[in-house]
């Protein structure tokens, strides 16, 4: 689809010239619009309204980073992204742009974001008529015989005019003589150059010169032109003239050819002799000035040589107009036209322009996603020209090639921030020259992070010990969690989650820092109380959506020497002293009392040493250092007395160690009174002490059978009533019995328990020693103390001396418990 703007003029006081909006040429398949405009419009000036042509919403030009893109070395247009006009930014000189060439274009890329669009826009420049034609020269002297005969030529220096087309040097005038006519002729490149046509003869004796005006005129409107006087000389004859071996040469230069390189060597011959015959060369009047730059003729030999720069990019083929003349009298210059056709040599690397560039790009970018729009161009010419691009291997990227030298940089995988966070990628753009010529340029796509890692404790677990007694507010541990996330999506807040601590919220006892996961008691903590908790801790980023991860910390409270011992036994009465008997006859060695005391500490700080800390009588009585047993070292004598009072120190093993001190009175009696028995209750009659421990034994065996038998019985009453049952029986457990001795003055308590099944067929007894480790009999004259058993098997020592009864244990499947107390008198 074409469409042609009416053109306006425009004139360089800043007045319209004219203005073609020659093409909106938009091709769907190379997306590509072309406008005209003319050169020198000042900034501002209207070129196109590319939005609409292109059908673009203007509201969203800004947020789809509408933006166009030159390979020149100025931003000549720019775009209003308020209405989607393309306007002039600085004025453009079409001669500066592209010299001499017939026409000239700027190309744009457009680009456009979300979704990626490339458009490709040509702005021809349309040439104005800037410049006049001017002579290199304001004046021209020629020389010419008299003989010279009518129809020679004489060729006059050209006129230049940097403008094209219409604008170009289009004639030359020549004033009115009556000797000389023009003669215009035309170049290949389609320029003109005049010479100069003798029409009649000369004279030289009437007239010796001849001044004329040189008009060069172009076609623009208005019309400029330029002049130059031109005065000829006429001389005596020369008869014979230079002449060359051709009219027209044709030669190959390769670019870039150095300075003095040798193009071409002239041949003219002229018949004369002497002056008239020497001939020198020179480049003819109407040779180009660019020719004149780029190449010289030696004078004297006709050698021409690379004098300049031979660029084929710039120009493909020059055209040189030499010219022969001798040094006699009225010399005549001949002329010839030497082609020099340039060869085009690999040497221009490839230029790489990043067009656009999408970067940062997020990790999670589905392949194909476009990350730069690339394009590439060699001014050389043929394979010289053709270039081929490509990337490393080892990046995730792709390149594609969307048309000629045009390419996307598009992702060929998922990317993963945590693992590589920027590329550096590099390009390299290669022709296809001899030896080949190649470009590098470094792309950097730096991978934006998206919130797809959670966080992650140090340690799958914690466990922290703290000391009991701590101070509330004091932190009691640090956890660390660390998020291979950036940014905000690695910014980690701590939290406790909610629980329960012996029926008391979590939050109670313990809080915690959300920006470096310190951990803070909130009170103190009581090891005899609470000896262990576990709380769950919970990491989360701020990521969107957040993510979490939990992990547990097992808080031990390690003990701590808190708790003095306790005195259990014995214990003031009516706020008295404890007292105790101790018959006067008793041996060494005999138990007179124990101390029971209890730390509610744990480990070392609860283990408990008994020491004498004062004593009536030093070296009559000693305590147990561990059990706090008080014996006699020795009898007693009638000198020692009657009343013994002891201090007794119960420290425990912690650092620093905790007391507690008990005080007890020792009564010696030649006999234990019945009304002051510690343990028993009913009175017991004198036995003879040797007896005791065989009434012992028979009686324990006794009941021991009679228990047996008993078991035997209900086992088999039960098997043959439940022989398929399950269930299980238990007896109630009968209240204890105690049996006290008057002659002893502490108790002997024996334990029995039977354990019975039914549906067991065997039955296993195991004898048991009491829990206190027996001690000699020194107390004959007790039989027995108290023999006690309680529902938690507790059992106290065996009195002086004897021998030990075993407690009785049936075990199966289902327990029947019979607690019997068996007295014993004497």
């Amino acid at each position: 689809m074409d469409r042609r703007l009416p053109r306006r003029r425009w004139t360089l006081a800043g007045q319209v010239v004219c203005l073609l909006l020659c093409a909106c040429a938009l091709d769907r398949g190379l997306a590509q619009i072309r406008y005209s405009v003319p050169e020198e419009l000042e900034h501002g000036a209207f070129v196109g309204n590319i939005a609409e042509d292109l059908g673009l919403d203007v509201a969203k030009l800004s947020s789809r980073r509408f933006r166009i893109v030159s390979g020149a070395r100025k931003q000549y247009l720019e775009v209003n992204l308020e209405n989607g006009i393309i306007f002039v930014n600085e004025k453009i000189d079409r001669e500066e742009l592209c010299e001499q060439s017939p026409v000239c274009f700027l190309h744009l890329q457009v680009v456009i974001e979300s979704p990626l669009e490339l458009y490709r826009v040509e702005v021809e420049i349309l040439d104005v008529n800037d410049n006049a034609p001017s002579f290199p020269w304001s004046e021209f002297n020629l020389e010419i015989t008299e003989s010279a005969a009518p129809g020679s030529r004489f060729p006059l220096e050209s006129a230049q005019d940097l403008d094209v087309g219409s604008n170009s040097l289009r004639s030359y005038l020549l004033s009115a003589n009556q000797h000389f006519v023009l003669d215009i002729q035309a170049r290949n490149d389609g320029s003109k150059f005049a010479e100069l046509v003798l029409q009649s003869p000369l004279d030289r004796e009437q007239q010796k010169t001849h001044e004329m005006v040189l008009t060069a005129v172009d076609g623009g409107s208005p019309l400029r032109s330029g002049t130059a006087q031109i005065t000829v000389t006429v001389l005596d004859a020369n008869d014979n003239v230079p002449v060359f071996d051709r009219s027209v040469y044709r030669v190959s230069l390769v670019e870039n050819a150095p300075r003095g390189t040798l193009v071409l060597k002239l041949n003219a011959t002229d018949l004369d002799e002497g002056a008239n015959g020497e001939i020198t060369y020179s480049f003819s009047g109407h040779a180009p000035l660019k020719v004149r730059e780029l190449f010289s003729v030696d004078s004297h030999s006709g050698e021409i040589r690379v004098k300049g720069i031979v660029d084929y990019e710039k120009a493909s083929v020059y055209e040189l107009y030499v010219q022969a003349k001798d040094k006699g009298p009225s010399a005549v210059a001949v002329h010839c036209k030497v082609l020099v056709d340039i060869l085009d040599v690999n040497d221009n690397a490839p230029e790489v322009i990043l067009t656009s560039v999408s970067t940062p790009v997020q990790e999670d970018a589905p392949p194909g996603t476009v990350i730069a729009v690339i394009s590439v161009m060699d001014r050389d010419s043929g394979e010289n020209g053709a270039v081929d691009c490509q990337i490393p291997g080892n990046v995730p990227f792709q390149l594609h090639s969307s048309f000629k030298n045009y390419y996307t940089l598009v992702t060929s995988e998922f990317l993963d921030r945590e693992s590589v966070s920027e590329y550096n990628i590099t390009l390299t753009a290669r022709d296809l020259g001899s030896p080949p010529l190649s470009t590098r340029k470094t792309i950097l796509v730096q991978v934006s992070d998206i919130n797809d890692n959670p966080p992650r404790f140090i340690q799958p677990s914690y466990t922290v010990y703290v000391t009991e007694n701590n101070a509330p507010g004091a932190s009691i541990c640090s956890l660390t969690a660390f998020d291979p996330d950036s940014n905000q999506n690695a910014y980690l807040s701590y939290s406790i989650l909610e629980g329960q601590i012996q029926g008391m919220p979590v939050s109670t006892y313990v809080s915690i820092n959300s920006d470096n996961g310190n951990i803070y008691a909130l009170r103190s903590f009581d090891y005899e109380q609470l000896r262990n908790f576990q709380i769950r801790v919970q990491a989360q980023d701020a990521g969107f959506p957040p993510l979490s991860s939990n992990v547990t910390v097992n808080v031990f409270v390690l003990d701590q020497n808190d708790n003095a011992p306790v005195i259990l036994s014995p214990l003031p009465r009516n706020g008295t002293v404890a007292t105790e008997m101790v018959p006067r006859s008793v041996d060494a060695g005999y138990l007179v009392a124990k101390i029971t005391a209890l730390d509610a500490d744990a480990g070392q700080n609860s283990r408990l040493s008994y020491q004498m800390l004062q004593a009536t009588d030093p070296g009559l009585f000693s305590v147990a250092l561990y059990t706090g047993e008080i014996r006699t070292i020795r009898r007693f004598l009638d000198k020692d007395a009657i009343r013994q009072r002891l201090v007794i120190l119960v420290k425990d093993n912690g650092q620093p160690p905790l007391s507690a001190t008990v005080s007890i009175i020792l009564s010696v009696v030649d006999s234990v009174p019945e009304s002051l028995s510690n343990f028993g209750d009913l009175s017991l009659s004198p036995q003879p002490p040797s007896n005791l421990a065989l009434y012992l034994i028979v009686s324990l065996s006794t009941i021991s059978l009679i228990f047996l038998v008993a078991i035997i019985v209900l086992a088999a009453v039960k098997c043959y009533k439940d022989r398929d049952s399950l269930g299980s029986y238990a007896f109630e457990p009968e209240p204890p019995a105690e049996v006290n001795s008057n002659p002893g003055n502490l108790s002997q308590a024996y334990c029995y328990k039977v354990c019975l099944t039914p549906e067991s067929a065997k039955s296993d007894f195991m004898f048991l020693k009491p829990c206190s480790p027996g001690t000699p009999r020194n107390n004959a004259a007790r039989g027995a103390d108290n023999l006690a058993l309680s529902s938690q098997s507790r059992c106290s020592s065996v009195n002086n001396g004897a021998t030990t009864p075993n407690e009785v244990k049936l075990h199966s499947s289902s327990v029947l418990n019979i607690n019997l107390l068996v007295e014993f008198v004497k």
